[in-house]
């Protein structure tokens, strides 16, 4: 009919398409496209625009992030119902006044979502920092009560929790964990971040009360925690209730919690072999002496990746060679990933980490900080160019004592130019040098 108007080619969009539109505009665009007509605030009412939320609290807002998380979180209570995935990320917390605020604000949303919503599977709050200052004592115990009462009430849809920096004591964070088995006095979570959980300086490997509450976890897929944790008991609990879904165990080993605790090989030999999937992976701060590295990189345990960073420190009392040499060359069947971030007092470490490189037959990933000649890159090269290594990755900042590293960089575009065939097609590759005076 010539009468009608014509339709823009919009009105024609599938209702598929067009809430693949909205999926990538934030809150405030998403309000102003359901003005536009009937069917477009249809779709910004569909669910599957709603599963998933990140809300920020900035400690420092301007007038911007105000408003940005007004909206966050009001369009979190309207469409709460349909949340699966929910992360909240504190920005710059930097006074007790903005704390107080928050732990309401999250006394409120908590108790919304547990009476609206039914199909949570992942909660991500990461770097609570509890036992900073700003956290007065009342206001603690209020949000971590809150927060337990919420776990619980969710302990048996929730498959992913990260409370990653949380930093509380032994008895708070058992409180938290424990919230997730309390229906049911077992817990079906696959996944658990609790890294840097715990207050630093404590011996948690030694607690019944952490044993007993690691006990009721019975389909594990990843834990990530801390090495301050591990002991015989916790590796013989995880073979007896999570050993058929276990993968990967992520452990971070700090200068500041202790681990100086004894594990028997025995005890990962046992886990190891009932959970036939797992691979571990270490990330050493500031832990580099040989004699702490070797009580805990023990050869029965499945090594997949291997991360060590002194962190700009230097220390005279220890050297890298016997871990490059000794240690790490245990792991030549199952090594993926190596990184190493070495301050060393100028220790050139060529042969040695060329030599590692070469027997580690899986390894596809390098990240190296540290002492080295620029003549390492090309042998390393020119190994991976003759198929004796299977390098995909590598990245590599090399330490330099002198002020002017013009001749090095020019070294090292020689080396480019002559691998550059290799580099373009097979490998993500970045080499800098970096003076360190």
């Amino acid at each position: 009919n010539d009468g009608e108007p014509e339709q823009s080619s919009w009105a024609y969009l599938p209702d598929i398409c067009l809430s693949h539109v909205f999926h990538w505009l934030d809150d405030r665009d998403r309000s102003r496209a359901a003005l536009v007509c009937k069917k477009w605030s249809c779709t910004m009412h569909s669910g599957s625009l709603w599963r998933c939320r990140t809300i920020t609290f900035y400690g420092q807002p301007s007038r911007a992030r105000t408003l940005e998380f007004q909206r966050a979180l009001w369009y979190t209570k309207k469409f709460g119902k349909y949340l699966k995935h929910l992360e909240i990320k504190l920005s710059n917390p930097y006074n007790t006044p903005f704390i107080k605020k928050f732990q309401v604000i999250m006394r409120g949303l908590l108790l919304h979502l547990g009476k609206c919503n039914s199909h949570l599977e992942s909660l991500s709050i990461k770097y609570l920092e509890l036992d900073c200052l700003i956290w007065k004592n009342v206001v603690r115990a209020q949000f971590i009560e809150n927060l337990a009462a919420f776990l619980k009430r969710m302990s048996n849809q929730l498959d992913y929790l990260n409370l990653k920096g949380a930093r509380i004591t032994l008895e708070e964070g058992c409180e938290l964990l424990n919230s997730l088995s309390s229906l049911t006095n077992r817990s079906f979570i696959s996944e658990i971040n609790i890294e840097d959980f715990f207050s630093l300086h404590l011996s948690v490997y030694s607690s019944a009360l952490f044993h007993q509450t690691m006990s009721k976890f019975h389909r594990l897929t990843i834990l990530t925690f801390n090495y301050n944790c591990i002991s015989d008991e916790l590796l013989d609990i995880l073979r007896e209730h999570s050993s058929h879904s276990l993968c990967t165990l992520n452990i971070k080993c700090h200068i500041h919690d202790p681990h100086g605790q004894v594990v028997s090989g025995m005890s990962w030999a046992n886990l190891a072999k009932r959970a036939p999937k797992l691979n571990v992976n270490f990330f050493f701060e500031r832990v580099m002496k040989h004699d702490h590295l070797a009580r805990i990189l023990l050869v029965e345990i499945p090594v997949r990746s291997i991360s060590l960073r002194s962190c700009y420190f230097s220390d005279p009392d220890w050297t890298m060679r016997p871990t490059l040499t000794n240690l790490l060359p245990a792991y030549w069947h199952g090594l993926q990933k190596l990184t190493l971030e070495l301050n060393n007092d100028h220790e050139l470490l060529d042969n040695e980490l060329l030599q590692l490189i070469l027997s580690c037959k899986r390894l596809l990933f390098l990240k190296v900080w540290a002492f080295l000649s620029v003549s390492f890159m090309e042998r390393l090269l020119q190994n991976r160019a003759e198929r004796k290594c299977i390098l995909t990755t590598i990245k590599v900042r090399i330490y330099t004592a002198q002020d002017d590293s013009t001749e090095e960089e020019r070294l090292l575009a020689d080396i480019y130019r002559k691998f550059k065939y290799l580099i373009d097609s097979e490998l993500n590759y970045f080499v800098i040098t970096y003076p360190m005076v």
